[in-house]
């Protein structure tokens, strides 16, 4: 069985006040549907050959060759990747698990 997830290049819009900032990046995503929710969580992290320091905690727009979504530039580890997060609609193509 595939797992679902992305990992290639990407882009994050942040917005700042009058002027909008790309950043393009490397993104390696995951999820999986939580039963509990009720709602696919997906996750991972994104690597600029910018710093992405400057820009952790903020609200930014994540777009892959798949989809757009919503997210925040979070928790930078140790290399400088910030984490995403999101539930509901990924930004890569879900695989369908069932039988």
């Amino acid at each position: 069985m595939e797992d679902d997830g992305y990992t290639g290049p990407a882009s994050v819009v942040i917005a700042d006040g009058s002027a909008d900032e790309t950043v393009e990046v490397t993104a390696r995503l995951a999820g999986n549907f939580d039963p509990i929710s009720g709602k696919y969580h997906w996750y991972g992290r994104v690597s600029g050959a910018r710093d992405l320091a400057p820009y952790a905690g903020r609200r930014a727009t994540l777009r892959t060759p798949h989809g757009v979504v919503e997210t925040t530039l979070a928790d930078l580890d140790p290399w400088g990747r910030a984490r995403v997060e999101g539930f509901g609609t990924a930004p890569f193509e879900v695989l369908d698990h069932l039988p």
